[in-house]
């Protein structure tokens, strides 16, 4: 299991660009930490989830 803001999900072995797609996150909106550390946009394809992980994803909003 892996813990997304907060919530343990079945996430395990997909990469980061897949998990944020199914759960439709625009990417170019979003931060993404990764067991406490900022994972780069470039890194998203590549960075696979693993059971234990712990992931935050902050979602920008605009605004005035």
């Amino acid at each position: 299991m892996v813990t997304i803001n907060g919530e343990a999900l079945d996430a395990g072995g997909k990469t980061l660009a897949d998990y944020l797609a199914e759960a439709g996150y625009e990417q170019n909106r979003i931060a993404v930490e990764r067991n406490g550390e900022i994972v780069p946009k470039a890194s998203y394809g590549e960075t696979r989830l693993q059971d234990g992980d712990v992931v935050e994803v902050v979602n920008f909003v605009g605004g005035g």
